[in-house]
């Protein structure tokens, strides 16, 4: 028998949660991996299979034993071990017997700390057959399942019930019980098109012999990817495009084990509903894939993935059309209802909605919205008007019956909503895009209105949360905090707003009627900004570079441009000695305890610090006009010329002259070049 084998772990169950199915497999692999390497054992590769009647996992080439391991054991120091005959003391005889040895079989360690009797042995290696039962069970208890189940008379638990279990080393069985079920090597096929059972000889067939007696495919990688090539191709034979939803191909792929493309038909006149409520009913409700034309126009046909490949595909066909038919009546009769009421009108509906006990309902919030977006509009350079009406009607789609039934159509159906109510085109479009940026990866809404009333909503949540005791702690964030803060910096960024965030946020703490915390303004500021680490390092910039313009407090369109500016100005020549003599200026200031005054040309006795400061006057009268128009990078730029004087001073003066005066007015030198540089940055917090 060889010295490594593949290792064959299977469990089968009843049909697995389609949307947990992924997660659950690579948990499992993960959890079997991170075991074997605890128990030192060796191997080549973990590959996760799942498929909707089973959880496996493929071990290559895993050693049979564990190799033997060398024990040393720490035990009494030396001082403490013998008595003053030289005889042990009852601590040194007891280490010896608790490690199975006579006294004298002990060792000594000698360490900077002292000596210590120590045992040093060998333990044999154990089989792997005997270590693989204990590594699957825990793994198995390890798994994230929100909800286990028991089955018949049975006490033990699991997602779904247990029907068979394959523990197969090489050749080997290895013998277990785990959930209930004894281990075998015996797998089983498709329900309904392969062979219902398939006895393995060896664990590295299982793979192919699944494939071609039992007409599954165990790999869930290489089915998703059957699944996409089914349906382009089934797509491109009728001349359509398929909506691939990422979400959905790994949906479909956890409901079938082999999968078949059905092409289905609806009527067209159920084209008349907006095209994301269909694209919501089928691929919500069924798991259809919707077609479009190349024009971008949806097409009144379907793809859906069968678990079976039927002689009679029109059967199935013929079933799901049927079946698709009465969802999209649902939704067509949605759509007219709902517009037979003005969107305006479902305002008063909003107050019976709890936003937050505290807070009030979504009428309040909208109310709320409408007064921030109306203050917030010129610095988007919108129209008020249009901003107050879209936020007064944002929530309004809420009460309506297609977002009732389809949630995730929230936002879309208000905007349909508004323009069948006759609101302006700009009002419709800021209805239906304020929720954007929705995850991380969406584009944040491509009109100012849009965007005033997307940044006033956040705002007003992150004001009214935070004042209310409902900061995130931990993984905790139910109110989505994290990503409001990160969407008012996204929006602020890439929409180049130029808002002055902490009065934002003091304006909307100023809108609520009930008492919020103290501070809550610049505790909300302060999260936000926090956000903004992440942000920028997840596009590359130095860690240190977003320290040093943070550490100015800017707003986070100025931030944007800050950073961009000192990314710039780290690559000059002189970058890394200003920032060293920017290191020293803070040094020299922060031990300097006299009160600040403002620089005396009188008192520049040497040469080095009157061409300093004549040096600082020019760059502060160019400087000026470069920081009004916000041109950071040339602000830098410019103040790089200060390196030369800064250097000759440094070697020529002596900053903490005797002369309380003199000392007094180089240190105001310093701190006039301090404060220039910080206008952008405090570049003494850049790394060499």
């Amino acid at each position: 028998m060889s010295a490594a084998a593949d290792l064959l772990i299977e469990i089968g169950t009843e049909e697995l949660p389609p949307k947990a199915l992924k997660r659950l497999s690579e948990c499992f692999a993960s959890e079997i991996e991170t075991r074997l390497k605890h128990a030192n054992l060796t191997f080549s590769n973990v590959t996760p299979y799942a498929t909707p009647r089973r959880l496996a996992v493929m071990i290559t080439a895993l050693e049979r034993r564990q190799p033997d391991q060398v024990i040393e054991r720490r035990g009494p120091a030396v001082n403490a071990a013998f008595k003053a005959n030289g005889e042990p003391t009852p601590a040194a005889t007891g280490f010896a017997r608790s490690c199975n040895v006579a006294f004298e079989a002990l060792e000594r360690l000698k360490t900077d700390k002292g000596e210590w009797l120590v045992y040093r042995g060998q333990q044999a290696g154990r089989l792997t057959r005997e270590l693989i039962p204990e590594i699957v069970a825990q793994a198995l208890a390890a798994l994230p399942i929100p909800k286990r189940m028991r089955w018949g008379v049975r006490t033990e638990e699991f997602v779904r019930p247990v029907h068979w279990v394959v523990l197969l080393h090489g050749t080997e069985i290895i013998a277990a019980t785990l959930l209930g079920i004894a281990s075998g090597n015996i797998t089983r096929g498709h329900r309904f098109m392969g062979a219902a059972s398939i006895t393995l000889r060896e664990a590295h067939e299982y793979v192919t012999r699944l494939r071609d007696e039992g007409r599954v495919i165990v790999d869930f990688a290489a089915r998703r990817a059957r699944v996409r090539e089914l349906v382009l191709a089934a797509a491109a034979e009728i001349g359509g495009r398929p909506l691939l939803d990422d979400g959905l191909l790994d949906e479909v792929t956890a409901l079938v084990e082999w999968p078949a493309p059905i092409v289905g038909t609806f009527e067209r006149h159920f084209l008349d509903v907006p095209r994301e409520a269909l694209i919501a009913t089928m691929q919500g409700n069924q798991k259809y894939f919707p077609l479009e034309d190349d024009a971008g126009r949806l097409l009144n046909r379907f793809i859906t993935i069968s678990n079976i490949e039927s002689p009679h595909p029109e059967f199935i066909r013929d079933g799901n059309e049927r079946v698709i038919r009465p969802r999209l009546g649902d939704a067509a009769f949605f759509y007219d209802k709902d517009r037979k009421i003005p969107l305006a009108d479902r305002r008063d509906a909003l107050g019976a909605i709890v936003f937050e006990r505290r807070l009030g309902s979504l009428r309040d919030k909208s109310d709320r919205v409408a007064a921030l977006a109306a203050r917030f509009a010129s610095d988007f350079m919108a129209s008020a008007d249009d901003a107050t009406r879209a936020a007064r009607l944002s929530r309004c789609d809420l009460v309506s019956e297609m977002v009732g039934e389809f949630p995730e159509l929230q936002g879309t159906m208000g905007r349909y909503y508004a323009l069948a109510s006759g609101e302006n085109a700009e009002v419709a479009h800021a209805v239906g895009a304020f929720y954007r940026p929705r995850f991380a990866g969406d584009a944040i809404p491509s009109t100012a209105v849009a965007r005033c009333v997307a940044l006033a909503d956040r705002v007003d949540t992150l004001v009214g949360i935070f004042g209310i005791g409902g900061a995130p702690t931990g993984d905790k964030d139910p109110y989505a905090l994290r990503r409001a803060a990160l969407g008012v910096l996204r929006i602020c960024i890439e929409g180049d707003v130029a808002l002055d965030l902490l009065s934002a946020l003091i304006i909307a703490a100023e809108q609520f009627t009930v008492p919020l915390a103290p501070g809550v303004a610049a505790q909300v500021f302060e999260f936000v900004m926090e956000r903004a680490r992440a942000y920028f390092m997840d596009r590359g910039v130095r860690y240190d570079i977003i320290d040093a313009v943070q550490a100015t407090r800017p707003a986070p369109r100025a931030l944007a441009l800050r950073i961009a500016a000192v990314t710039e100005f780290v690559r000059l020549p002189q970058a890394a000695a200003l920032a060293a003599a920017n290191k020293r200026i803070a040094n020299i200031l922060k031990k300097h305890e006299e009160p600040l005054r403002e620089l005396d040309s009188a008192l520049l006795e040497e040469e080095a610090e009157r061409i300093l400061a004549e040096a600082v006057n020019d760059a502060s009268t160019v400087g000026a006009a470069l920081l009004a128009r916000e041109d950071y990078t040339s602000y830098l730029s410019h103040l790089a010329g200060l390196h030369a004087p800064i250097d000759r001073f440094f070697d020529d003066v002596l900053v903490m002259a005797e002369d309380p005066a003199l000392r007094a007015n180089r240190v105001a030198l310093l701190h006039r070049i301090q404060r220039m540089f910080q206008q952008v940055a405090d570049i003494a917090m850049i790394s060499a």
